[in-house]
């Protein structure tokens, strides 16, 4: 029996399935750069990033030496009630990272669900206003306010909170109102604005809760007018907006925060996944009377944890010393032109988009009806697997691939990663995958 094997039976008696999405059998040993190693010793290129978590690559040496430095320091003290230095230093680089010219203040958490779980709890208090606004696909956290703003399936399936509106978001490929953009003249903001908003009613809506690249969604990005009209839109009714930046911030769009492709000033930011490379950190940074609303209202012992603020500081300055802003716009934009090529290739994808590294290539059966090939997204991701290379998929009917690299990754890498993609997906559309195999690892 091969190790992984033994590991996955190992897990199966002492680790409940409520914590797990698996897509293959794989058990990780160790990672460097754009590269992971299994515990049988087999190597894969990592187009995953592990869910866009690190952005730098596996085990950035910088960031090693980083939380190295650290640990020899301060290993743990309290924010809540014993502050820290490294929180605070990097609480002040966030506030000129993100957005706006105005006074902002900064809050920090665990992971990104505990950062939205702060949106849904502070901003009714600090507008006194009662509702929310999300969007549908909509993934901000498991945690119940996190989950009750998501429009995503796998957390609809969950009795929320019942103050929260959805909307639809701008998903092109798959209009709700069946138009063409740019021919449609953008119904869903004018269905938005006087069917959504105005009827909440709008001057009970706290905030509006906003994905810029909508990621576990399908990786949907919306026409350039939309963040910008819904921001106009808050703003004229005194609606905070809040952008969630957990999985597109720290670079993955070519930008610092991907908001700031469309030239908008939100008032609060969520973030997390990449912020600290691995280790876990998030953020929220909002204007500073949002952000002094409420005393002690969202708390965590291990908040803003000196070994993770250290890891991100050191995350900043390597995305800003090594141009890999600049990296990730070029970088996307040859792997973008690639899956096109592909694309034309294979009549299982339906739609290539993206923007800069987080990618999603859309898998339907019938190109007309659109008819999506859920089995199929999940055979391509585990031949991939068994070609070494990692990938994952997502959306509203689960065909959706996702890419998203290390910003780091080498063009060597890419390229190879790009020509066992075409392999797999050539294999599945030839039926060349044990179809008994897939349906134990189908993911959601």
């Amino acid at each position: 029996m091969s190790r992984v094997l033994e590991y996955l039976g190992r897990e199966e008696r002492v680790i409940g399935r409520v914590i797990g999405i698996r897509f293959y059998p794989i058990v990780v040993e160790r990672a460097s750069g754009s590269r992971v190693f299994d515990v049988d010793g087999r190597e894969y290129i990592d187009f995953s990033s592990q869910w866009a978590v690190v952005n730098l690559g596996h085990n950035h040496p910088e960031v090693i030496e980083a939380v190295r430095n650290q640990l020899e320091r301060l290993i743990f003290s309290s924010h809540t009630s014993f502050p820290n230095i490294v929180a605070i230093e990097l609480a002040e680089r966030l506030v000129e990272l993100t957005p706006g010219n105005f006074e902002k203040k900064v809050w920090f958490g665990l992971t990104g669900s505990d950062a939205n779980e702060l949106i849904y709890k502070i901003m009714p208090i600090y507008s006194g206003r009662r509702r929310m606004l999300g969007f549908q696909g909509s993934y901000h956290g498991q945690t119940m306010g996190a989950l009750s703003l998501s429009g995503h399936k796998a957390l609809t399936r969950f009795i929320g909170f019942p103050n929260v509106v959805k909307a639809p978001y701008p998903y092109c490929y798959r209009c709700p109102f069946k138009q063409t953009y740019p021919e449609c003249g953008l119904l869903c903001l004018d269905f938005l604005e006087n069917s959504v908003i105005e009827n909440a009613p709008a001057e009970d809506l706290a905030a509006v809760i906003v994905e810029p690249v909508q990621s576990d969604g399908g990786v949907i990005v919306p026409p350039p007018e939309f963040i910008p009209t819904l921001y106009r839109m808050c703003r004229d009714r005194g609606i905070s907006l809040v952008v969630d930046e957990v999985k597109v911030g720290f670079g993955r769009t070519g930008r610092f925060f991907a908001v700031e492709h469309f030239n908008v000033a939100p008032d609060v930011i969520s973030m997390a996944k990449p912020m600290a490379s691995g280790f876990p950190l998030s953020a929220v940074v909002g204007r500073a009377e949002i952000m002094d609303a409420a005393l002690a209202a969202h708390l965590f012992t291990s908040s803003a944890h000196p070994v993770s603020c250290a890891a991100s500081l050191a995350t900043i300055n390597v995305i800003q010393r090594n141009g890999l802003l600049e990296r990730a716009s070029r970088m996307g934009n040859h792997i973008l032109g690639r899956l096109r090529e592909i694309a034309e290739r294979h009549q299982l994808i339906g739609d290539v988009r993206g923007m800069g590294m987080i990618l999603g290539v859309e898998l339907v059966r019938d190109h007309r009806a659109k008819t999506p090939a859920t089995f199929e997204a999940a055979s391509l991701v585990y031949r991939a697997y068994e070609l070494g290379l990692l990938l994952t998929y997502v959306g509203t009917y689960s065909n959706v691939v996702e890419i998203t690299p290390p910003l780091t990754i080498s063009i060597e890498d890419v390229d190879r990663a790009l020509e066992i993609f075409e392999k797999a997906l050539d294999d599945v559309e030839k039926d060349r995958v044990d179809r008994e195999s897939v349906r134990r690892f189908a993911g959601w």
